[in-house]
């Protein structure tokens, strides 16, 4: 149920998250106040945070694709210059 300054919809994040997250009430603390400067909801903060951190999660494992991939072909970072020329050789020469 909702308080006065809360509409029916906006209840605090640790109502709403029971069972599905947990955190420790200075944590919950420091949510609250980040998202009160950034003018936002402690749900859109949470949300935005999660994103970031999966999108960062994301990346980090093309990065580890990426270098596995160069070890295994004998790659090194000196070759990149070289290799992007080729490529735009070969491309320039295909239109």
């Amino acid at each position: 149920m909702a308080t006065e300054d809360q509409s029916p919809v906006e209840k605090p994040i640790s109502e709403r998250a029971v069972g599905i997250l947990q955190v420790s009430s200075a944590l919950l603390a420091e949510i609250h106040a980040a998202a009160e400067e950034e003018h936002c909801s402690s749900d859109e903060l949470v949300r935005e945070a999660v994103e970031r951190y999966l999108k960062d999660r994301r990346w980090q494992r093309l990065l580890a694709y990426g270098e596995q991939r160069a070890r295994s072909l004998g790659l090194t970072e000196a070759d990149v210059p070289r290799l992007i020329e080729e490529y735009r050789r070969e491309r320039h020469r295909g239109l």
